[in-house]
């Protein structure tokens, strides 16, 4: 019988998936969704209160707009760390040229 060498080039089995691991996922995919409208609502409260503060009445869209724009800076942020998961090629410090 010949011996047959191991290939070094073999990506190991993946791992079945688990319970916990499926809810974590949901979990990152409820905040992703939860995100960019909370941001946008606690922009505008925070414009609304410095309109009333200063006496002026455009600081609340501008708080709107920071407010949205932030929630949606993170919530790409967070899609990319998600996307890139330790051991699959993209995006991992372990991939070698």
């Amino acid at each position: 019988m010949p011996f047959i060498r191991p290939n070094p080039n073999r990506k190991p089995a993946a791992k079945p998936v688990n319970a916990l691991a499926s809810l974590v996922e949901a979990e990152k995919m409820m905040q992703i969704a939860i995100l960019l409208p909370s941001a946008a609502f606690v922009g505008w409260l925070l414009g609304l209160g410095a309109d009333h503060l200063l006496h002026q009445s455009w600081i609340s869209l501008v708080g709107i707009i920071f407010g949205g724009v932030s929630g949606l800076v993170y919530v790409v942020r967070l899609v990319v760390t998600t996307g890139a998961k330790p051991g699959t090629g993209k995006g991992s410090p372990e991939t070698k040229p």
